[in-house]
């Protein structure tokens, strides 16, 4: 297809007629392989007397065709661009990318940077050389922008990985530095040299984002980078050209400057500014950094915050980078003694104004309530919010410095309560109080422990908080819900007023202003944790509810459901009247919550999706909290499973985790499976396939549910087969070498669930699952799986020992798998530990499968393998009998540990005060008490013998055991009852067998036949006991 060709059919694609954008659609498919085409696409794209719109089409299918085909994702296939198109692609770029206009730059840069990454440096080796020769010749810009887009592919690369930058380093930073020096010293530079500084800027911050290039080492060499940037630092930005439109000002080039000198500058001090940094190297370079430029810096900072106290301008992302600095400056004592004489205007004067409620907050209340509530409760919103920083700042002050700051803190909060008493209505300073209840709600944690204030924590809600209530202003009422949330735990003398709060905050809930309904929701969460007496609650219930789904219906905020889903864990069982009302307005709103996140294609406002998770974790908890009403999930089931059967797809990926706890429960707590559940099936087993094995153990729960509930249907359906289908996705998973050993350790568990919960229903899959077991176990190396597969085999044998142990034969592998077994319950570590089998799950399921062994007739089993399996099962059943006595005591010593956690010293920031000032630079002489304390922290340190290989079943305690047949069945029982089956069948066998046993093992037997008619009796009574 020729130039003239392709932009018509480029043109058409732009059409509104939609048959004919999907004609042009296919033509530019039919021809995007062909020889050519990708340099054709390209041609029009820097064609200036094409058509714009034409250009940009034709930029944006460039990209996509080379973000797709450039690099292939399998090194084995054939790239399906030719090299000369690649080479010829390659040309041509660098040259054009920064001659085109903006809209267009910005998708060819897209396209730099996959060719970059693909290529650099094995491919385009030359790149480099281009670079250098263009900062050379003056050819600035386009040197500076592909010069980004290479050290950026750098930024988070270690070790290895990052050599190429160094090189980079080497080559052109002499002439960066050049560049740099030369634009700092005009007088007065035009905006075009803000943008060549940013670059500069960006490729330096790339460079050093992890590791310091060797050539900065050089103290001149560093000492000519941090001249520039302190000066940028220093220099006011330019009045002239700025923006009027606040959007616009905060984006202009000076302001972008500004920003990237303090981001690096930020960098340098809190990444390798570190006295603490163990490298020799890296230690000089932090002592020099500290001692020479961290104190100018803090003082640059300071002057520039200084402009918002007069009146000026300053970017909400710049204040909150200066705070940042502050922060980190604040432990630091050479930093701190800096900072001293400057605090009380820092405080008083720039921070605690930027705590108030201000022109910016009141303009978006009344204009957009719902975006000021979005902006409140974001957290990506609070990463760059000058507000967040300021409290960072305040909290770090008080928590390092307390004893020289609370105090004085508190009392400038105290005098702006007694000036807003006493000043008449019309003059009172709303936003002033409004930034110091701010404040006390923010020093919460601190004051609730802390005397003299703990205990005057009631009066001052008494007398400043909860009046606020009734107030006239907004976001005073707002506030007043929220700091009263941040203090409803404590310990209130007057339990009315206790009551007046809560019912306040409920009444919140009716509030005409939506950022006081959302304010009292948060509120309120705590007032429920903290409620010793539900009978406050329980009369309002319903009303409560209403009032919640109305602002669900009206908002999307995860801290709606987080509220929820605290009333319903305090209530549980009482929630049954509620349940079924509960859960149709969740699944309304949790289709809401999906339709604003699938709106979002951008992905700038997570709120829609985080909301609907909110909502699918309180139908999880409403589930749990009805759990012993089986009766009631027959009515949910039809509410929620088009929310299943949907999220089992693609579409659920972010909420995979959330839907397969619901369908957990439903399939555990109804009264049985349903076929309509039971369709649910095939779309787990789907999305395990396709895309979800990093859930299996999410999904290994409602699959043994399945299996142990509606065991008939598992074993009688044809359509489908679901036998058939278990096999296939675990042969699959278990034999595919990609997979750590980790990734399939559900697999084993559910073979288990089939050989526990059908027995004597499943022969013919007994061979196939013990020879995928058998092919898994000689490449495993993690002792927890192998561990799991063993037990395949334990089970196989207790599922029926004669058949599993002929499987084990004609596989050619009992003598492989015995020796390994019994290997694996000898193993130990230096502590005495066991290697294998820890819990006392997997000993049990031992003893079960080995006992299981012992009933075989002599033809069978012979006398010498008899007497070693009877050893071991001996020695595994009094290990699980002491592991089970453990366990036992520490439930009991629970509550006593409860006790101790319970007890909290007043002065515990005193001890945090002292570990502030221990983050010292190591030339400071009380540093001495830091080692002290890191020699002290290192004997609760294990010993390396003692925590080899712990990980290994951190994923799986006793606790997370699921329910099986097993659960009903004793071992020492069962091992008694299989020794006296054996006496009773064949005596002069069971006499022979038993004389060849040591002193200690008949011992061992007497002590386990005694134990088990315990266990009997013990069963026997709880069994007696009506439930």
């Amino acid at each position: 297809m020729d130039l003239q060709g392709l932009a018509v059919i480029l043109r058409a694609a732009l059409s509104p007629n939609l048959d004919e954008r999907k004609a042009a659609e296919q033509g530019l498919n039919q021809f995007q392989f062909a020889p050519g085409h990708l340099v054709r696409l390209f041609q029009i794209i820097v064609d200036g007397n094409c058509d714009i719109a034409v250009r940009q089409v034709s930029s944006i299918h460039f990209k996509n065709f080379i973000a797709k085909n450039w690099s292939p994702d399998d090194p084995a296939e054939v790239s399906k661009i030719s090299q000369s198109d690649k080479d010829a692609v390659r040309q041509h770029i660098l040259v054009f990318v920064t001659e085109v206009p903006t809209l267009l730059r910005v998708q060819l840069g897209e396209c730099l940077k996959t060719i970059i990454n693909s290529d650099y440096p094995e491919n385009w080796p030359g790149l480099l050389h281009w670079v250098k020769h263009k900062l050379q010749d003056q050819q600035i810009y386009g040197a500076l922008f592909v010069l980004r887009i290479l050290a950026r592919k750098y930024e988070f690369k270690s070790d290895d990985d990052r050599a190429p930058l160094q090189l980079i380093v080497e080559e052109t930073f002499v002439h960066l530095l050049d560049i740099f020096n030369k634009l700092v010293q005009i007088a007065s530079p035009p905006v075009e040299a803000a943008e060549l500084i940013k670059l500069i800027c960006k490729i330096f911050w790339s460079s050093i984002y992890l590791e310091i290039p060797k050539q900065l080492y050089d103290a001149n060499v560093f000492n000519a980078w941090m001249v520039l940037l302190l000066n940028i630092l220093e220099r006011p930005v330019p009045i002239e050209g700025q923006p009027a439109d606040p959007e616009q000002r905060k984006a202009w080039g000076w302001w972008k400057v500004k920003k990237w000198t303090i981001h690096i500058l930020n960098r340098l001090y809190t990444r390798f500014g570190d006295m603490r940094l163990q490298n020799p190297e890296s230690k000089a370079f932090a002592q020099m950094f500290t001692k020479t430029y961290a104190g100018k810096i803090l003082e640059c900072h300071l002057n520039l915050l200084n402009t918002i106290r007069t009146g000026g301008y300053l970017p909400d992302r710049v204040i909150n980078l200066i705070m940042q600095y502050l922060s980190s400056s604040v432990s630091k004592n050479r930093l701190y003694q800096l900072l001293k004489p400057r605090l009380d205007v820092l405080l008083f004067e720039i921070i605690f104004p930027l705590m108030c409620f201000n022109d910016n907050d009141q303009k978006l209340w009344d204009e957009d309530p719902h975006e000021y509530v979005r902006k409140g409760y974001d957290f990506f919103e609070d990463l760059y919010s000058p507000r967040t920083a300021a409290v960072d700042f305040v909290n770090e002050l008080v928590r390092k410095r307390r004893k020289e700051n609370l105090q004085k803190f508190l009392n400038f909060f105290v005098e702006i309560l007694r000036r807003y008493g006493e000043a008449p209505l019309q003059h009172k300073p709303y936003r002033q109080k409004d930034g110091a209840l701010f404040a006390v709600g923010i020093l919460s944690e601190r004051l609730k422990k802390i005397e003299p204030y703990k205990s005057e924590l009631e009066r001052m809600l008494v007398q400043h908080v909860f009046p606020e209530f009734r107030s006239s202003v907004g976001h005073l009422r707002a506030k007043a819900a929220w700091v009263a949330g941040q203090y409803a735990d404590i310990e209130f003398c007057d339990q009315n007023n206790f009551r007046a709060a809560l019912y306040s905050v409920v009444a919140g809930l009716r509030d005409p202003e939506l950022p006081v309904r959302v304010d009292s929701v948060f509120g309120l969460r705590s007032f429920v944790e903290a409620c010793k007496d539900l009978g406050e609650i329980r009369p309002i219930l319903p009303q409560l509810l209403d009032d919640f789904f109305k602002l669900m219906n009206e908002i999307e905020n995860e801290d709606l459901v987080f509220t929820l889903e605290t009333i319903v864990d305090k209530f549980g069982e009482e929630m049954a009247p509620y349940a079924l009302g509960l859960c149709q307005n969740l699944a309304s709103a949790f289709w809401r919550c999906m339709s604003t996140a699938e709106a979002d294609e951008d992905g700038d406002d997570p709120s829609g999706a985080l909301a609907a998770v909110g909502c699918l974790r309180a139908i999880s908890t409403i589930l749990e909290s009805v759990s012993k009403l089986s009766h009631l999930f027959v009515n949910i089931e039809p509410i929620i499973f088009p929310i299943l059967q949907r999220m089992l797809t693609t579409d659920g990926q972010e909420v995979l985790e959330e839907v397969l706890e619901i369908v957990s429960y439903m399939t555990f707590f109804s009264p049985t499976i349903s076929l309509q559940m039971w369709s649910l099936w095939p779309l787990m087993v789907q999305a395990l396939a396709d895309w979800a094995i990093d859930y299996f153990s999410n999904i290994l729960v409602p699959l043994d549910n399945y299996i142990t509930r509606s065991t008939a249907h598992f074993l009688t359906c044809k359509d489908p087969d679901y036998q058939q289908s278990l096999w296939i996705m675990l042969s699959t998973i278990m034999a595919d070498q990609n997979l750590e050993d980790t990734d399939i350790e559900p697999a084993p568990k559910l073979i288990e669930v089939v050989f526990q919960s059908c027995k004597g229903q499943v022969d013919h899959w007994v061979e196939p699952y013990l020879r995928i077991t058998v092919e898994r176990l000689r490449c495993t190396e993690k002792p927890f799986l192998k561990s799991l597969l063993i037990q395949v085999v334990a089970n196989a044998l207790y599922y029926n020992p004669i058949l599993a142990l002929n499987i084990l034969h004609r596989l050619g592998v009992s003598s492989e798998i015995f020796e390994l077994w019994f290997q694996m319950l000898q193993q130990v570590k230096k502590s005495g530990m066991r290697v294998n089998f820890r819990r006392e799950y997997d000993k049990k399921i031992c003893c079960l499968g080995l006992t299981s062994l012992l009933s075989l007739p002599a033809d069978q089993l012979p006398s010498e393998a008899w007497g070693r399996i009877f050893r071991e099962t001996l020695e595994l059943l009094v290990a699980y009998k002491d592991q089970v006595a453990e366990s036992a005591k520490e439930n009991e010593d629970e509550d006593d540990d409860n006790d101790i956690d319970d007890f909290q010293c007043d002065d515990e920031d005193d001890f945090e005060d002292e570990m502030g000032d221990e983050e010292e630079d190591k030339d400071e002489a009380d540093n001495a008490k830091l080692k002290k304390l890191a020699a002290q922290a290192k004997t609760f340190r294990p010993s390396d013998d003692e925590d080899d290989d712990d990980s290994d079943d951190d994923g799986f305690s006793d606790d997370e055991v699921l329910q099986s047949p097993t659960d009903e069945v004793d071992p020492f029982v069962f091992f008694v009852d299989t020794i006296k089956g054996l006496q009773a069948s064949d005596a002069l066998r069971f006499q022979n067998l038993t004389l060849t046993l040591e002193f200690q093992y008949r011992a061992l037997a007497d002590g386990v036949a005694q134990h088990a008619e315990q266990r009997r009796a013990q069963i026997a009574a709880a069994a007696a006991i009506p439930s």
